[in-house]
Formats: structure tokens, C-alpha cells, sequence
């Protein structure tokens, strides 16, 4: 009996605080202050949908540049280490310095490495997006040790206990001879839509790149790079944990995409730190539409030789205008049930996509989660309020999770999605919001038990901390 009672009060007052923080939400949703210092004083579990590169704020990329003397193209703005000729429009950045011009080019590379004081105008604003990564690659290729730490840093003050971030893509020689042998059959077998001959197909090119030792390549990658980086970084203390996503890229020919794929699934498979794979860049782009259905049946392939790897999937980030209307109507479906992707990235397209109920019952049944970025939705697509798809995938039960996608690109953080959430959407409830917390952990593609285990036991008390606030 004392037991039961002592379960009872404690049910009553977790309630009770939960209650009394649902109705202090409800008092400040049209506040975007008071939003904003509520969700910065709230647990926020983990960011799922986090891209390295595109996280670290400019400042620091263009800081380092500086720091390293590099050169500056004085029109284009382009930096490199070497000096590629006696053009005399290229100068080092302590040049700048000394003929007092250094701000006015940090200022103009501020606008060219991210979004900020974008007019609009000069640019599609997916191409200003996508524009920014190869402009501060040299920056961000360089000096990923000092990219992790800010990026930790800034986690454990916004209340952030683990964050899943796609990392980098493993190199390894060229293969073009296979390119030339192979990539004309695939697209063959794409245009009769021949899946049991396309699995074939790669079975034969799994074969050959395996003769070109690949798989050196992925163990390369995972301790040279991944574990050498995590353990010199001590990223990981009683306040936060971060894993590993690495990918293959969607805009090269498909021999290429299939050995990047590969390599990633193979070192995926090899390290706990790697916990997953994803497939990148702009899913508008020529040759990610034209091989879609393509890289489905590779995912699909990776999958059968390694059933233990997880895997998301950028999937269904387009919308009406940006591509034509029939090419938004199989993506996300593609992903979920040809390529068995665990998680989608975005999944925006979800209203066009042919029986799009039964596609989200079956993401619900299945527990696969969507990762919902709003700031990047809006900016890349115009897409936002009551035209985000947020509000359908809640209705359908759909395990959702909130990510910031590429914060310094888009001058944002993980804060701001939950104001954003919170204001926009009115349908979710303090605890709907304290719901898909706890699934950036639940959903998360952590391999170790204890580590998941030891961060929802986190959550429990920085939420029990955070809800005797109010």
C-alpha cells in the first residue's frame, strides 16, 4: 500500500508541474521572446538532422583563413592556400590587414559563406544555400577539430545532450574504368525499371570495387579519421555524447554513389561511433532526379549485405514549382518502403506523395521517424505555417524529431526550431514537444545501450529540473 501511494504522488506531482508548464506555454505562444527564453531553458535532448560542415558558424571558418594567411580572389572572393597565379587581383588576407580592408572582406565573405543579410533577389535561395559548402570547404575540410568543439560547445549551453551529425564522406582512389563499364548498364536497367537485374548488376560491381580494396578505404576513414578525431576531442563527458553519420552524395555518376555508399556502410559496420549512413546534397539537382530510383536499389543492396547498419535518408525535400508536379509524388515512398531507410531527412513533399495516408500510417506502424527542419524548409523551399506537412504528420501519429539541419549556414540553432514549432503550430502541446524530445533519443541510431540509457535518464532529471521552474 505505501508503495502504490508513494507511485501515486509521484505520478501527481510530475503531473502537476507538467500541467503548470503546458499552461505557461500557452500563455506565451504568440511571444517570440519569452518563447525564445523558454526553449533556451529547455532540455532538447538530441539533433538528429545535423550536418558538420554546415553547423559551424561562418566567423570561425572565415577566422581560420585569416589566421592562416590564405589568399583571397578580391572579386569572387574565392580562398586559397596556394596563390594559383600573379593575377594581381589575388591577395592574402594580411595584405587586407595592412592596407585597412580586412573588415570589409570578413563582411562580404560572412555574406557568402552563409545566408546572412540575404536580399532575396540576387539568388534562388536554394542556390544561395548550397552555394555556401564549397566556398568555405577549404576552411571546414581543414579544421574539423575546432568545428566539433564549437559545435559541442554551443550543444551543452543551448541544453543539447547529443547531437547525430553527418561528418564527411571517406575518399578513396578513382575508379573510372568501372564507371565506363558499368554506368551505361545501370541507367539501362533504371529506364526498363528492372530491379532483380539491377541487384545483379551491382552484385558484379560490388565485386570488382571489393577487387579494388575498398574497403581499406573504410577502415581508413574509421580510425583515421572518425576515432582519431572523436578520442584526441574527449567530445564525449557526463553532459554530452555525439556519434557519426557518413554518406555518399546523390549529384555523381551512379558506379560513384554505389562506391561511396559502400564504403559507408562498411565502416558503419565496423565502428560504434559510426551510426549511420545518409545520402546528400539537393535532392532538385539533375542527376538526383534523373537516378533516384537508382540509388534506392543501392541502398537496398547495401542493406542485404549489412542488415545492422542503420540508415537515413534526405527524402521528399522538394515542393510545387521547384520540380514538376509528378516528381513529388514517390520520393518519400521510395525511401521508406524500395530503400527501408530507418529515418527520413525533411520529408516536405509528403502532401503530394500518391496515397500519402497509407504511406504515413505505414511510417507510424513501422516507427519510422521524420526529421522536421523548419527554418531550412523555409529558406531553401518556401515552405513554412500551415504549407508544412509538420501538423499532417502529427495527425497520422508519425514519430517526429526536430533538427537544425545546417545552423551556421542558416544563422540559426535548435532553440529557434522549437520557437518556431511552438508559434506556429498551436496543435502542439507542451507535452507533444516534450514528446518528440525524448524521441531525438529513442529514434537516434545510437548502437550502445548504456549510452542511450544513460542519456534518457538525463532527460529525466533536466526535465524534473526544468519543470519546478514554473
Amino acid at each position: 500500500m505505501k508503495k502504490c501511494l508513494t507511485i501515486f504522488f509521484t505520478f501527481l506531482f510530475f503531473y502537476t508541474h507538467a500541467q503548470s508548464v503546458n499552461n505557461y506555454l500557452e500563455k506565451i505562444r504568440n511571444n517570440p521572446a519569452k518563447l525564445t527564453a523558454f526553449f533556451s531553458l529547455m532540455p532538447k535532448g538530441g539533433d538528429l538532422h545535423h550536418h558538420y560542415s554546415g553547423s559551424v558558424y561562418a566567423e570561425s571558418f572565415i577566422q581560420y583563413v585569416i589566421e592562416k594567411d590564405y589568399f583571397i580572389q578580391r572579386e569572387t572572393l574565392e580562398v586559397v592556400d596556394k596563390r594559383p597565379s600573379n593575377d594581381k587581383d589575388w591577395t592574402r588576407f594580411s595584405a587586407l590587414k595592412r592596407d585597412g580592408q580586412l573588415e570589409e572582406y570578413r563582411s562580404r565573405l560572412l555574406q557568402k559563406w552563409s545566408v546572412k543579410d540575404y536580399n532575396y533577389v540576387s539568388n534562388p535561395s536554394d542556390k544561395q544555400f548550397f552555394d555556401t559548402f564549397s566556398k568555405f570547404d577549404i576552411a571546414s575540410k581543414d579544421n574539423i577539430d575546432s568545428g566539433l568543439l564549437e559545435i559541442k560547445k554551443r550543444a551543452v549551453k543551448e541544453h543539447v545532450s547529443y547531437i547525430e551529425t553527418m561528418l564527411s564522406s571517406a575518399s578513396c582512389a578513382r575508379t573510372d574504368e568501372l564507371s565506363l563499364r558499368f554506368n551505361p548498364r545501370l541507367q539501362l536497367l533504371q529506364k526498363q525499371n528492372n530491379a532483380q537485374r539491377c541487384q545483379l548488376l551491382l552484385d558484379t560491381l560490388y565485386k570488382e570495387l571489393i577487387k579494388k580494396d575498398i574497403i581499406s578505404c573504410a577502415d581508413n576513414y574509421s580510425v583515421n579519421t572518425v576515432n582519431k578525431l572523436h578520442q584526441a576531442l574527449h567530445i564525449d563527458d557526463e553532459s554530452f555524447v555525439m556519434r557519426y553519420q557518413t554518406y555518399t552524395v546523390r549529384i555523381l555518376e551512379a558506379s560513384d554513389v554505389f562506391k561511396r555508399l559502400l564504403i559507408a556502410f562498411d565502416a558503419a559496420s565496423k565502428n560504434p561511433l559510426i551510426v549511420g549512413v545518409n545520402i546528400l546534397s539537393p535532392e532538385n539537382n539533375e542527376i538526383a532526379m534523373r537516378d533516384y530510383w537508382l540509388h534506392m536499389q543501392m541502398f537496398k543492396y547495401c542493406h542485404e549485405k549489412y542488415p545492422q547498419v542503420k540508415y537515413a535518408m534526405h527524402a521528399g525535400e522538394l515542393t510545387l514549382g521547384l520540380v514538376k508536379p509528378e516528381d513529388l509524388t514517390w520520393h518519400i515512398n521510395a525511401a521508406v518502403r524500395d530503400a527501408g531507410a530507418s529515418r527520413i531527412g525533411h520529408g516536405v513533399d509528403m502532401p503530394y506523395e500518391t496515397d500519402s495516408y497509407s504511406l504515413m500510417n505505414y511510417m507510424k506502424e513501422k516507427g519510422i521517424a521524420v526529421e522536421i527542419n523548419l527554418s531550412s524548409n523555409e529558406f531553401i523551399l518556401k515552405v513554412k505555417g500551415n504549407r508544412h506537412p509538420v501538423t499532417l504528420y502529427k495527425e497520422f501519429n508519425v514519430p517526429i524529431v526536430i533538427g537544425s539541419d545546417d545552423a551556421g549556414v542558416l544563422r540559426t540553432n535548435l532553440t529557434e526550431q522549437y520557437v518556431l514549432l511552438a508559434s506556429r503550430y498551436p496543435e502542439f502541446t507542451y507535452e507533444d514537444i516534450k514528446k518528440i524530445v525524448y524521441n531525438s533519443i529513442n529514434y537516434s541510431f545510437i548502437k550502445e545501450p548504456l549510452v542511450k540509457e544513460k542519456l534518457i535518464a538525463g532527460l529525466d532529471k533536466d526535465f524534473a529540473r526544468f519543470e519546478k521552474m514554473f
